[in-house]
């Protein structure tokens, strides 16, 4: 895992604990984590934490990662309007490499349009919104369809990291 990279997105309003554990869980396991945003600035998640980005979005090329983790909160409803974040994900799933969100986060993948027929979770409040972008919508703490991991909120936090570094090591 020591060579690894993986995209961590955040914006705005981010869930703090869905950025922060997974950041941390991933490092613990060697995988460098790169944070990437709209601008360089400090970012507040919904309880205050602020996390700074290592890069902008615009200098992100897929080619350089090994997947992409998308926390939950308000930030994603910001992210899906950035259509440099859209093409990412798009990217990342057409070379079949890890894409992972969870909570609201399946926004992105919505609006990325790779979720149709596709299994995944979210919050249940934007089921309809998966079901409507074709997805088989699951009530599980994570679901995971090739090289998309997905979980409902943030008592799933630890079944969704395992499940991440499950994907990559299948990569490998």
């Amino acid at each position: 895992m020591k060579n690894k990279r993986i995209l961590l997105i955040v914006e705005e309003l981010y869930e703090d604990l869905e950025f922060w554990y997974p950041k941390i869980r991933l490092e613990e396991e060697g995988i460098k984590v790169i944070v990437a945003a709209p601008e360089k600035k400090a970012y507040h998640g919904k309880k205050g934490l602020p996390a700074d980005p290592d890069v902008i979005v615009d200098q992100v090329k897929e080619s350089d990662f090994d997947g992409i983790v998308i926390p939950g909160g308000y930030a994603p409803d910001r992210l899906r309007r950035i259509q440099k974040v859209l093409d990412l994900v798009r990217e990342f799933d057409k070379h079949k490499k890890l894409v992972a969100f969870i909570c609201h986060a399946g926004w992105v993948p919505i609006s990325a349009k790779i979720l149709k027929g596709r299994k995944a979770t979210s919050f249940f409040a934007i089921k309809d919104d998966m079901e409507n972008a074709g997805v088989f919508w699951e009530d599980s703490p994570v679901v995971i369809d090739d090289n998309l991991v997905s979980s409902r909120k943030p008592e799933d936090l630890g079944d969704f990291c395992k499940a991440i570094l499950r994907v990559l090591k299948m990569q490998e």
